[in-house]
């Protein structure tokens, strides 16, 4: 065998492995996207509908839910700008950092647990991190 072709083929290897974590992640992203956009056009039906079964539990209704968000996340649910960070296996469940500029204009990280439940992924919770100063 010729080794000048070994590097070659690792690389083939990653780019192979790498295509459907990209896709996995950008499925995930398509969920928190459209239940940010759900809440900002007020469809709790819809947002309630991205939670997973635990938390849909613990609300019981859309408009539970709503309310919660609206009193305890204001920036989730008057979000004005999105911007994905980095994400990351964290046992069954996957962590995705999100970055919203609320209404107001001002800046905050989430971090969102993500769970995937028969093929479908469900937000399973989010906590508000410390959010880092933008940088212009």
């Amino acid at each position: 065998m010729d080794r000048r072709f070994y590097p070659f083929g690792l690389a083939a290897v990653a780019v192979v492995i790498a295509a459907p974590v990209a896709a996995q992640d950008a499925a995930l992203q398509g969920v928190i996207a459209d239940q940010l956009q759900a809440f900002v056009a007020r469809d709790a039906t819809r947002a309630f509908d991205h939670a997973s079964p635990m938390i849909q539990g613990m609300f019981a209704t859309p408009e539970m839910f709503a309310g919660m968000v609206a009193e305890g996340y204001p920036m989730v649910w008057d979000n004005a700008q999105v911007r994905f960070g980095g994400g990351e296996p964290r046992g069954a469940t996957k962590v995705q950092t999100v970055y919203i500029t609320d209404a107001a204009g001002r800046f905050h990280a989430l971090q969102y647990e993500m769970i995937q439940i028969e093929g479908d992924w469900k937000i399973n919770g989010v906590e508000l991190l410390e959010a880092p100063t933008p940088s212009v």
